[in-house]
């Protein structure tokens, strides 16, 4: 397959979107082989620490893997060593075996962190030399006052550098205590025969080219357009980035895509995906419904999903409570192959108690007996995932009409 532009539908690029990231249909992954399959396929999914219902990486598995529990993840990452914490687009999760590609990056902190008048250096001893004594230690464990700027400001200097340490791949997370880290020696985490493995990119050309299929594996359909669905590869702003993905077109291992109804915009896919692109075209499932993370991978781009979906998302978390058009943590609900709501739940932890505060249907939506039976079922397996005792509706929705379906429980 060489230098091919396909001609596809509005429908069939919807599809594909879906179908790449697993979603089309939602929950056909099961335990925790299907945890690691999921991120094997998808390169990594975003870590994020806000817990509503769930962190972020938790929402995105709950939507793939149909009898997930956050505990798998704990495992996989804290107990089996199958998972990494790490950095990719962001804060990411990713498999084992991807720790030897990631040794640039590992260079690129170790050139900004490792000079010795950095405050990383300048703590790294008392650290490392603590860590080895009483083992895994958080930012709680320095009892220091002096602070010093980092990325998001003033911070510990022994915060900082932990951070560092693990930055430049020195240090990585032995288990967390709800969201704080606990780091450990590296050497003590992951094998040694991993950790001696060479950089598989020989030059930067390669890795940028490794990174960029990558990251197009996340993503499943990609454009050019610049967005932070592309960051955390280096040196690749847009220009490079449209030079390698071009030679990419070129050597056969990119396929370009036009859109029908969409016809000034290029779409940019992995041949390796083609066979998924011919599934669609001849499979319709039965149709399922899911509640998306916010930072889920589908969501990267999501420009691309206002052009295939019609449906704008903004995470609102950041947003003074004011200038919300719906929530503070608004999940995105799916069924078949559209967008058709947006819903805002809450789970209090110590009673279980878990609440459908509200539900904003997409225009156009008609909610009809099959939609209602997929959204049940969608619904039921969240409650399962969470773990609640027990369902209610919120006030602003409680007499909702087309909301009866959610009474079920």
């Amino acid at each position: 397959m060489s230098n091919i532009n396909l001609q596809i539908s509005l429908q069939t690029a919807r599809c594909f979107s879906l179908a790449h990231q697993h979603l089309y249909p939602p929950r056909q992954f099961r335990g925790k082989a299907g945890v690691l399959e999921f991120i094997r396929h998808t390169g990594s999914i975003q870590f994020d620490p806000i817990n509503v219902v769930g962190r972020n990486p938790d929402l995105v598995l709950q939507s793939r893997v149909r009898d997930f529990r956050p505990e798998m993840l704990d495992e996989l990452l804290y107990e089996d060593r199958q998972l990494l914490d790490g950095w990719d687009k962001m804060a990411a999760i990713y498999c084992v075996e991807d720790w030897p590609y990631f040794a640039r990056q590992r260079a690129r902190m170790q050139a900004r962190f490792g000079v010795p008048s950095d405050i990383v250096m300048q703590v790294a001893p008392h650290i490392l030399q603590k860590i080895e004594l009483r083992g895994p230690l958080s930012s709680l464990d320095f009892k220091d006052d002096k602070k010093t700027e980092w990325a998001w400001g003033p911070t510990k200097v022994s915060r900082a550098g932990l951070e560092g340490l693990f930055s430049m791949g020195q240090l990585g997370v032995h288990h967390r205590v709800n969201n704080r880290r606990y780091f450990e020696r590296i050497e003590k985490l992951l094998p040694a025969t991993l950790l001696a493995t060479p950089d598989p990119n020989a030059d930067e050309a390669t890795y940028q080219e490794w990174h960029i299929l990558r990251r197009m594996g996340s993503l499943g359909l990609a454009l050019l357009n610049a967005g932070e669905h592309w960051l955390g590869m280096i040196n690749m702003k847009s220009q490079q980035r449209r030079a390698v993905i071009n030679r990419l077109v070129q050597r056969g291992e990119i396929i370009t895509a036009t859109v029908t109804e969409i016809p000034d915009k290029t779409f940019y896919l992995r041949a390796q995906d083609f066979p998924t692109l011919e599934r669609v075209q001849s499979e319709t499932p039965e149709p399922e419904a899911a509640f998306l993370a916010p930072l889920d991978n589908f969501l990267w781009n999501r420009k691309k999903n206002t052009w295939l979906f019609d449906f704008e998302y903004i995470w609102e978390v950041y947003k003074p409570k004011k200038q919300r058009q719906y929530g503070y943590y608004v999940l995105p609900v799916i069924y078949g192959d559209k967008f058709i709501a947006r819903c805002d739940f809450t789970f209090d932890k110590k009673s279980g108690q878990f609440t459908l505060q509200n539900w904003w249907w997409e225009h156009n939506v008609q909610p009809d007996a099959h939609m209602q039976t997929a959204l049940l079922a969608a619904l039921d397996d969240f409650i399962t995932y969470l773990g609640a005792q027990s369902f209610e509706l919120g006030e602003a929705i409680i007499n909702d009409t087309t909301l009866q379906w959610a009474k079920g429980f």
